[in-house]
Order: structure tokens, then sequence, then C-alpha cells
């Protein structure tokens, strides 16, 4: 399985996940087989400054994964990525600590952010510009 998730720094699986999916500086694509991690690659999110009409969740299907990892996520990018049948997981902390999780079958579903309909300030956690 092909895992994408959202980070700001460039610490591999050592990187905290990030608050906010759409404005991560970028993600950490993670192959795994037989429930071990087989590959780890990091990307620039190329989508990241982008004034709220973020792209992201186009950026992470190219890499033809098959679940997304955040620490929040606004429900455009929710609907988009569900759209392409790409599952969105919740998970804060470490990002080898999400994929353990996921793997183990023991991580829920990504919180809305709020405040992303009507152009409002977020509410997220971890969010910097």
């Amino acid at each position: 399985m092909k895992i994408a998730i959202s980070t700001e720094e460039n610490l591999g699986l050592e990187s905290a996940v990030c608050g906010h999916f759409g404005h991560c500086s970028r993600f950490l694509i993670v192959e795994t087989e037989n429930c071990a991690i087989k590959n780890v690659q990091t990307v620039e999110n190329a989508t990241s400054d982008c004034g709220g009409k973020c792209m992201g969740s186009q950026e992470v299907a190219k890499y033809g994964v098959e679940a997304v990892i955040s620490g929040g996520m606004g429900l455009g990018a929710q609907q988009k990525l569900a759209a392409a049948n790409i599952k969105v997981y919740g998970f804060n902390g470490k990002a080898k600590d999400a994929v353990a999780a996921l793997l183990a079958g023991n991580i829920d579903g990504v919180t809305s952010c709020a405040g992303h309909q009507h152009g409002e300030g977020h509410t997220c956690g971890g969010h910097h510009h």
C-alpha cells in the first residue's frame, strides 16, 4: 500500500504529522508491503502556498497513494480524495507511529478543519505560514 503523510519536517519517518494537510510543505510517500515499510520518499508539496485554493489532493494522487494521513483537513480536500478513492486518516504524532497505527487498524478518520467554507481563520493545530 502507498500512503501519503503530510509533514513540515524533512526527517523521514521521524517527521511530525502536519496539523493541516493543505499547508504542509512536503509529503512523505510511504510504501508498505506485508505490514512492513518497504520504501520512504519525501516529496515537496508544490501547492502549499496557495492561499486557500489548495490542490494538495491532486498532488498526492499523482503518486498513486491509497491513503492519506494528516492532522486535519478541509472538507474540499476530503471530498477530492474520496472521489479519487483515497482513504483519509487523522493522526497527531510522528509519521512512523502514524504508519504503525494504520497498519494495525488503530487509526481514525481525519477531523475537518473549521473555517474553510467561509474564509475565516483556521482553528487547526500546527498551522504555519
